[in-house]
């Protein structure tokens, strides 16, 4: 009959192990149909590219290998990964029970004038009392309302919200490095511009000292002509300055001593992507390493509402235990002689904790709440990086054009001056003015075609591409 007893509750576990009190939370639907100022014809991505393939310079590439092995926020990122590996791998234990060995040996000896004490002198004729016990002990709970399940699901899902950081952490450093390296070229480019620009105030100081000393022009004009090199001659060393400052910085994002970068290209023939199609904002999200990282963060939330909502229900817990016992050290281990064993199991109904486990679900619930906004707010802000970064590649391909046309004309007055003031048909004022707009105009067209590369890169970041 005890035993019918026991393989009933087993049974009953069993059969109640399946139920469930939770229903998941889904995710909302907060994805537009389209990004702004992207074509409705827009089906492919440039987010799906492999990363060496949407970076072809080799510089670049290989400064971006070096940074995914020795930069440490990824050294960091990869062992939260191992971290959340372990506690998967335990939480995957959850259904097995619990098995513990125990081996004890006791001496006690009552009052003689105690009733034990007067019973053990009268039935065994000694004072004290000897046992010798070894054992196997095994507890196992039911799981009868999903606890178990839903702390292996969150388990699982905060393991691979580890991964999903990784890749997080790897395509802001692939954006990092890259724009680095592209702001180092455009100061290179600037220092070359701002040294051409010293070398042709030189030349124009010289032709007006000339003048001054035939008393052709009064000493303002060399005066004016030295603040317009002081000018240029400024910039050098201060992008100079500039220039050790920005290796250093993209030395330590890729995690070496800082030192001088390589660097094989020039601002000037670095190509721009001209297909830059973006795809749909539903497509994105299954890229984006944040979104998916907050999606896994709505399924943490959902298995603590049903791990707290389990507490409240009863837990079946099955134990047995069995092992070898003995009033004396030699029959210890006589078999079977010695041999006992032990079977239970209790249900066990919490009814009053001051409200804890209550609290506990509520604010479980709350948290679940908290993480659908989150989740909201990620949307939101990978749609906006995304508009924001198709409008500056558009924008600043106009900007770069108007520059350009700009700095070529400048290029032709700067030279027109210069041939004009020779032959006494310019003033020097028109030459200084010349070359000053000149100076400026190049620096700023630098500065822009670099935008122009950062704004590619962060679109490419923004549409998930970089940890492929």
């Amino acid at each position: 009959m005890k035993r019918f007893n026991i393989v009933s509750i087993l049974l009953l576990a069993l059969i109640w192990s399946g139920c469930s009190v939770s229903k998941d939370t889904a995710l909302p639907n907060v994805v537009p149909g389209l990004f702004r100022n992207s074509a409705p014809q827009d089906s492919s991505s440039v987010g799906t590219m492999p990363l060496k393939s949407f970076i072809s310079d080799l510089t670049v590439q290989n400064l971006i290998d070096t940074a995914l092995v020795k930069n440490y926020d990824m050294q960091i990122a990869l062992k939260n990964i191992d971290a959340a590996e372990v506690l998967f791998k335990q939480s995957k234990l959850g259904y097995l029970p619990e098995l513990k060995l125990q081996v004890a040996a006791s001496s006690s000896r009552p009052s003689d004038n105690s009733l034990n004490g007067l019973s053990l002198n009268q039935f065994t004729g000694s004072t004290h009392i000897e046992d010798y016990s070894a054992n196997l002990g095994l507890v196992w709970e039911a799981d009868i309302w999903g606890k178990i399940r839903n702390q292996k699901a969150g388990a699982l899902a905060s393991f691979l919200q580890t991964e999903e950081a990784r890749k997080a952490v790897q395509t802001r450093l692939v954006s990092n490095v890259a724009q680095g390296y592209y702001n180092l070229l455009m100061l290179d480019a600037q220092l070359e511009i701002a040294q051409k620009n010293l070398k042709l105030s030189d030349s124009t100081l010289r032709i007006i000292n000339l003048q001054f000393d035939a008393g052709q022009v009064t000493s303002l004009a060399i005066q004016q002509a030295q603040a317009q090199q002081l000018v240029a001659a400024q910039l050098i060393p201060r992008l100079e300055q500039n220039v050790t400052l920005q290796e250093n910085a993209l030395s330590v994002l890729i995690g070496t001593l800082p030192k001088s970068i390589t660097r094989e290209s020039r601002l000037d023939k670095m190509a721009l992507p001209q297909n830059l199609s973006v795809g749909f904002p539903s497509a994105m999200l299954s890229r984006r390493p944040d979104i998916k990282s907050a999606e896994l963060a709505l399924t943490v939330a959902n298995a603590k509402v049903g791990v707290a909502k389990a507490s409240l229900y009863p837990s079946l817990v099955i134990t047995a235990s069995g092992g070898v016992n003995s009033f004396k050290a030699s029959n210890w281990f006589n078999v079977p002689a010695s041999l006992f064993g032990l079977v239970s199991g209790g249900i066990t109904q919490p009814i009053f904790q001051r409200g804890q486990l209550k609290s506990n679900l509520e604010l479980a619930k709350i948290d679940r709440e908290k993480t659908v906004i989150q989740f909201r707010q990620s949307v939101l802000n990978a749609v906006g990086e995304v508009s924001d970064e198709l409008t500056k590649v558009e924008k600043l391909k106009a900007q770069y054009s108007i520059a350009e046309k700009r700095a070529q004309t400048l290029q032709q007055a700067s030279k027109n001056a210069s041939l004009l003031f020779k032959s006494g048909l310019a003033n020097y004022l028109e030459v200084i003015t010349a070359q000053g707009n000149l100076l400026q105009s190049e620096l700023e067209l630098a500065s822009i075609k670099t935008e122009q590369l950062n704004a590619v890169v962060g679109l490419y970041r923004s549409l998930g591409g970089g940890w492929n």
